[in-house]
């Protein structure tokens, strides 16, 4: 068979779309593609059949199909349709109040309420429907679920929608599963809360973590046995984080405070995305990115990620030193090896709304000031040039004297 009959007999078996891209064309609702949104309040939403609401598909370019997001809103007084599903999903409330039902078995429901800033996941392949809790105003928040690598992997809908199989090891139908009750123990420098619910992460303890500057502070998150997970940082006023890079699929979602991020690929120049309460950006895997808080109060924000510190990820992914320096090896740059218009253009922002930075000066390495302040050093001549030097000059004196003791006779 040659070339041509062999492309011939293969290309109607062939689909080229990922079963995940068939599928969300298939829901005929709007669908970003940005490097971040700047309001998930005032994003535009349509009607979603096979959710009973309204919502968008959200394949920000940072998350490289790692994961994916969505909005979606309950109209007042009403509720979505129950639904099951073969990928993880993390729920983060944007605003309004209801209650979520989760159950294997139908006679076994556990429910509890949720309101603005509440985050929760419902395990693997439970069922759940979200209830809104006010006849007046609609509930809306963003799911970032893990359906696009699963999607594409079994190429099944009916599979990845109507799979009876019950992870009883994932969800524990006790009254208590979802009180948002915890438990804290740590993973390597950093503390971890583990709960399926937390009733608002705006008021989450966070603790120091000086490795990533600013005077910040961090509080990493497990969530119903995901290998999915999530993670609060906070920052006070007039200071900014050190730039790093990690993997794909961050969705940092702003949950108080205002300012910018700055996102690039290394040798390029930063695209600067400002922000405040309610918006999200997703830093593509590799990109360095930083974040600063131009505003009158700490900023915080939550990040929903693909991976965690307590399941590994099935699929893999590198494992970035996030708070260790690039100049060592590390994904992070460090004050001093910075652009230093980094630090002046954030000066500069904080000046127009009136704020000074909170920082100490940026130390410079020894190796820079002998680069850039220190004045250039005299020539030392080798002692071997010196002598040779000598020699030369007592040889031709001897010469010198030669040549007259001969024009004298």
């Amino acid at each position: 068979m040659d070339q041509k009959q062999f492309e011939a007999d293969i290309r109607p078996l062939y689909n080229a779309k990922p079963l995940y891209q068939q599928w969300v064309e298939a829901q005929n609702v709007p669908v970003i593609r940005e490097f971040y949104i700047e309001d998930l309040r005032k994003t535009k939403l349509a009607p979603w059949a096979s959710k009973g609401g309204s919502g968008a598909i959200l394949n920000l370019i940072g998350t490289g199909d790692v994961n994916d997001g969505y909005l979606t809103e309950i109209p007042p007084g009403q509720n979505l349709k129950p639904q099951r599903a073969m990928y993880e999903e993390l729920i983060f409330v944007v605003e309004g109040h209801g209650s979520t039902s989760v159950w294997n078995d139908a006679n076994k429901k556990v429910t509890f309420e949720w309101g603005p800033g509440s985050l929760f996941s419902p395990p693997l392949n439970t069922w759940r429907q979200h209830f809104n809790g006010s006849g007046e105003k609609p509930a809306r928040f963003l799911g970032v679920t893990s359906a696009p690598p699963l999607m594409n992997l079994f190429r099944n809908l009916d599979f990845m929608f109507n799979n009876p199989f019950p992870f009883s090891d994932r969800f524990n139908p006790d009254s208590d599963s979802f009180s948002g009750k915890g438990q804290q123990w740590m993973a390597k420098n950093r503390p971890v809360w583990e709960s399926n619910f937390i009733p608002d992460v705006r008021k989450l303890e966070v603790f120091a973590w000086k490795e990533r500057g600013g005077g910040g502070g961090n509080i990493m998150m497990e969530l119903s046995e995901n290998c999915m997970s999530a993670h609060i940082s906070e920052f006070p006023v007039g200071t900014y984080k050190k730039a790093h890079r990690h993997g794909a699929g961050a969705h940092v979602v702003i949950i108080g405070g205002e300012g910018y991020s700055l996102m690039w690929p290394a040798g390029e120049k930063p695209k600067r995305f400002d922000w405040h309460d309610g918006s999200v950006v997703v830093p593509p895997e590799d990109w360095f990115h930083q974040h600063f808080n131009t505003g009158a109060k700490p900023a915080r924000y939550l990040a929903l990620k693909a991976r965690g510190r307590k399941h590994t990820r099935p699929f893999g992914s590198k494992v970035y030193a996030v708070d260790q320096s690039a100049a060592a090896g590390g994904d992070q740059i460090e004050y001093e090896d910075e652009d230093p218009k980094i630090r002046q253009t954030f000066e500069q922002a904080l000046a127009k709304n009136g704020l000074t930075i909170r920082m100490l000066p940026v130390p410079r390495k020894v190796k820079a000031k002998a680069i850039w302040k220190a004045k250039p050093k005299a020539k030392v001549k080798s002692k071997t040039r010196v002598k040779a030097k000598v020699r030369t000059k007592t040889k031709s004196k001897a010469k010198a004297a030669r040549g007259a003791a001969k024009r004298k006779k």
